[in-house]
């Protein structure tokens, strides 16, 4: 006959189970508080349709073919921007949080696998990456003529570098927690590091047309390259001759997004922390 101890292991559910359930758990909790769900879908919305409206210019290709409108430049860096602003920012400042309030070291001392609680963090910011996503293209394609990917190719780099970017910001926002000292200065810490490399990035200005030593900043961090392998996606093919040294590189776009991937999950398995108080 089975042992006590035995029989309730068995019925304890998996880790699928509480996965789901600490999914659940996020989602609730993220649309329940309506100024972090409207900060998160349409603060993009409203920076794409400000700035789209300010820079009117276009771009001129090559002989015979359309120029083409900033705006639809800059619908796919705000993308990417978008992307980096719902995992990188929004975990690393939630996250925070929950660390200094105690909320941390509470769900450590319960029966939840510490793996289920990232679970439901990455499904959270891949859900509401994916609902901005979709958002900002449904606007780019009906107000400003941004085209879909033409093909099998740009759709996969498309899918492809949603993938690797949700991933591996969500793992960068984790680890970013550790130099946060407290929740009241953790807007004050994650906000200036997004917005610097919105600026750098190619998501306001053409990349190429940036000072050097930015250029060179900005290809250190995967936001640039983000940008870089979502022009591809929507751009013609033209503007190949636009960007830096006159090629998409898209293989380097995969390269550098999947080390930061790599980066980011070794940085969140050394520096987080389930207990920040008292100086840890």
């Amino acid at each position: 006959m089975m042992n006590q101890p035995a029989a309730r292991r068995s019925q304890q559910p998996g880790i699928l189970a509480l996965s789901y359930a600490r999914t659940v758990v996020e989602l609730k909790q993220f649309f329940r508080n309506i100024e972090s769900a409207v900060f998160t879908f349409l603060l993009p919305v409203f920076m794409l349709v400000i700035f789209a409206s300010i820079f009117s210019f276009e771009i001129d290709g090559p002989q015979g073919e359309e120029p083409l409108k900033f705006r639809q430049y800059f619908v796919a860096g705000m993308i990417a921007s978008g992307i980096f602003s719902t995992t990188f920012s929004s975990l690393a400042l939630s996250i925070s949080i929950e660390q200094h309030s105690g909320m941390l070291k509470r769900l450590a001392g319960t029966p939840l696998p510490r793996v289920a609680y990232f679970a439901g963090k990455a499904a959270l910011a891949t859900i509401a990456s994916v609902i901005q996503t979709a958002l900002m293209l449904l606007i780019g394609v009906t107000l400003y003529g941004l085209s879909l990917p033409a093909d099998l190719p740009r759709w996969g780099v498309f899918l492809s570098v949603l993938t690797l970017g949700v991933a591996g910001c969500s793992l960068l926002g984790i680890a970013y927690t550790r130099v946060i000292p407290n929740a009241r200065s953790a807007p004050a810490i994650v906000t200036p590091v997004f917005l610097a490399l919105q600026f750098i990035s190619g998501v306001f200005f053409v990349f190429t047309n940036l000072p050097g030593p930015m250029q060179a900043v900005a290809s250190v961090f995967p936001l640039r390259w983000m940008a870089l392998g979502l022009r591809y996606a929507f751009l013609p093919g033209w503007f190949e001759s636009q960007e830096q040294g006159g090629t998409w590189n898209i293989p380097l776009v995969f390269g550098v997004l999947s080390l930061w991937l790599v980066v980011g999950l070794g940085a969140a398995l050394r520096l987080f922390r389930w207990n920040r108080g008292a100086g840890a």
